[in-house]
C-alpha cells in the first residue's frame, strides 16, 4: 500500500490504483487519520428501542406461542390484542442481531442414505423391480405394469398388468416368480426404489419368509435403479407402443407380445448382443463360440477386409453392478 501511495503522489490516485490493481477504497482507508478509523459508531437514535425493550421483543418471538410464526403474523396478533411493541422491520433487525433470521424451530434431519452396492456374477442373484403407468382409454385412467428384471441377464423373470398399484399384487407376483425360478433361501437380492408398494410391510415380510435380501434406492435418485428405468424406456419407445390402451386386455396383449420379443429376440447391447434368454439359460458361451467361428471363417476368406486385427465377437460381462464401489475409496 505504501508503494501505491508513493506512486499516487506522481500520477494520481486513480492511475496508481489501476496500475497496481488496488481498490481505490482501500487506498482511501489507508490514507485516513487514525483518529477517524477509531471513531466511535454512530449513536443509536432516540426513537430506537432500549435494551430491555429489545430483549422483551426477542423473548416474545422465541416464546412457544410465536416461535412457529413469521414476524408479520406476530405483529398482526399483537395489534389484535391491543398492544404494539415494534414494527415488523424492527423484529427482523432484532432477530438478525441474534442470528435468528431463519427457521427458528428444530428442523427434521434426514439420515444419510447409503447407496446400495450390488454385484451379480450370474442369473438369479440380483433382481430389480419397478412399476410404471400405462395410459388408459380416458384422461386420468391408468393401468399399472409390474416388471421384475434380472440385472445380469436382463431377462424379465416376471411381469403383470393390473388396474391398480397394490402391495398385495406385488407380493403375489414376487412369490410366484421366485417359485418359477426355483429361488433358494439366501440366493437372491431384490432391489427396488422407495415406492409405497416396494417399501410395504407385506412385501418385506414375504421377502423375509423367502430368505431374500431386499435393498432400496436412495430417495429421488433414479441412478440407483438403472436397469428397470432402462427397460421401461425400451418398452415405451417401441414403434408399436400406443398412445393409450383401450382396456386392460389390450395392455396385457401388448405386453405379452413385447416380453416374448424382449426375452427371446431382442439382442441386447449390454449383453454383447445376446438375447436375455440365452444369457439367463446359460447358453451364452456356446452362442459366442459359434459367432467366433463365423468371424474366423470370414477372416480366412477375406483377411484384407480386417486391417488391424482378426475380428472378435463382443464379449459378455462377467460382473454386473448396481453402484460399483469407488476405486478411490479405501476399503
Amino acid at each position: 500500500m505504501n508503494t501505491t501511495l508513493t506512486l499516487s503522489q506522481h500520477v494520481g490516485k486513480v492511475a496508481a490504483c489501476q496500475a497496481l490493481d488496488v481498490a481505490r477504497a482501500s487506498l482511501y482507508r489507508f490514507c485516513q487519520p487514525a483518529s477517524l478509523m477509531d471513531a466511535p459508531q454512530r449513536p443509536a437514535p432516540p426513537r430506537a428501542l432500549g435494551p430491555a425493550e429489545r430483549q422483551t421483543v426477542l423473548a416474545q418471538l422465541n416464546s412457544e406461542r410465536f416461535v412457529d410464526q413469521a414476524p408479520a403474523q406476530v405483529y398482526a396478533t399483537w395489534l389484535d390484542e391491543g398492544q404494539y411493541l415494534c414494527s415488523v422491520r424492527t423484529m427482523y433487525r432484532i432477530l438478525d442481531q441474534h442470528d435468528q433470521v431463519r427457521e427458528r424451530r428444530n428442523q427434521l434431519s434426514h439420515p444419510a442414505y447409503q447407496k446400495a452396492e450390488l454385484l451379480a456374477t450370474g442369473p438369479n442373484q440380483v433382481w430389480s423391480w419397478d412399476i410404471t403407468k400405462l395410459l388408459g382409454p380416458a384422461k386420468w385412467t391408468y393401468f399399472y405394469l409390474y416388471v421384475i428384471l434380472d440385472i445380469f441377464s436382463r431377462y424379465a423373470v416376471g411381469w403383470m398388468v393390473a388396474s391398480r398399484e397394490s402391495a398385495t399384487l406385488a407380493q403375489k407376483l414376487i412369490r410366484e416368480t421366485c417359485q418359477k425360478q426355483s429361488i433358494a433361501a439366501g440366493q437372491l437380492t431384490v432391489h427396488a426404489d422407495r415406492g409405497s408398494s416396494m417399501t410395504s410391510g407385506p412385501v418385506a415380510l414375504l421377502l423375509a419368509d423367502l430368505g431374500v435380501t431386499k435393498t432400496h434406492s436412495r430417495p429421488y435418485n433414479s441412478n440407483d435403479n438403472p436397469f428397470s428405468e432402462s427397460h421401461f424406456k425400451t418398452f415405451k419407445y417401441r414403434p408399436e407402443f400406443p398412445d393409450r390402451f383401450g382396456c386392460i386386455q389390450d395392455a396385457r396383449s401388448f405386453c405379452q407380445r413385447f416380453f416374448s420379443w424382449y426375452n427371446t429376440e431382442h439382442h441386447h447391447s449390454g449383453l454383447g448382443w445376446l438375447t436375455p434368454q440365452v444369457v439367463h439359460g446359460g447358453q451364452s458361451a456356446a452362442v459366442l463360440a459359434a459367432r467366433q467361428k463365423v468371424l474366423n471363417q470370414a477372416f480366412r476368406t477375406t483377411p484384407e477386409r480386417f486391417v488391424r486385427k482378426p475380428p472378435q465377437s463382443p464379449r459378455l460381462l462377467d460382473k454386473v453392478w448396481i453402484n460399483p464401489p469407488d476405486p478411490r475409496q479405501p476399503e
